[in-house]
């Protein structure tokens, strides 16, 4: 009988398909297998949490824009971006002298609405470094499991002293699934990393002439908005 059709007979007894090649794989592929697939459904969560947050973010900030006309800025929470700019205007106006100018009032105000907005961006980017770690490391992950799968396969090789296509492809084929996880952990957590920090870049660059108005607006006019 033909040998290389029977090399294709034994190679398609092996089960090739992803559970297959995740069962045939040794405990160090395996383990790598595991945490790179952990760590994805970590960073598709988180990315799922900061987009929502990015988007209420940006809701907020046109609220401030609207705001810096008139200086009422509507009741929140105070976990919220509108409440802690509110409640910081509160505290810096209750400790302004009451014989400051009005130049020296605005620039207070200014300075304590800014320290609140970069402590709600702050609070938004906690978990990023996570994101551009997973993005840079996880490909490395997956290529060491490749390189450990395939010292496995070629001591296997040597071991039954067999250099045949039935021997090498299934060992190969498990090594290189260790990689594939790895570039598929990566590439999203890359996209995330990327598409959240550019969003909060341009909410930065949004808010700031915002909280400029809504000073100005609350020295001049007082702070009744927000009582």
């Amino acid at each position: 009988m033909n040998p290389l059709f029977l090399m294709s007979q034994e190679i398609a007894t092996k089960d090739l398909s992803v559970l297959g090649l995740f069962h045939h794989a040794d405990i160090v592929v395996k383990s790598i297998i595991i945490g790179l697939l952990v760590a994805s459904v970590v960073c598709w969560a988180m990315a799922f949490e900061k987009f929502v947050r990015v988007w209420m973010l940006n809701r907020e900030i046109g609220v401030l824009e609207k705001s810096g006309k008139s200086a009422n800025l509507p009741q929140a929470r105070a976990s919220s971006l509108i409440g802690s700019v509110g409640d910081a205007a509160r505290v810096e106006w209750s400790e302004s002298a009451t014989d400051a100018s009005t130049g020296e009032v605005r620039d207070r105000l200014e300075v304590a609405m800014r320290a609140a907005v970069r402590r709600k961006l702050k609070g938004i980017e906690q978990g990023l470094p996570f994101l551009a770690t997973l993005g840079s490391a996880a490909p490395f992950i997956g290529l060491f499991g490749t390189v450990w799968g395939i010292m496995n396969s070629f001591t296997a090789i040597a071991q039954q002293k067999d250099t045949s296509l039935a021997v090498v492809a299934p060992g190969i084929a498990e090594a290189l699934f260790a990689t594939a996880v790895g570039l598929a952990a990566a590439i999203p957590a890359v996209i995330f990393y990327n598409q959240i920090t550019v969003a909060l870049g341009r909410a930065s660059d949004r808010v700031t002439p915002a909280v400029v108005s809504l000073a100005r607006t609350m020295a001049r006019r007082g702070l009744e908005g927000v009582n």
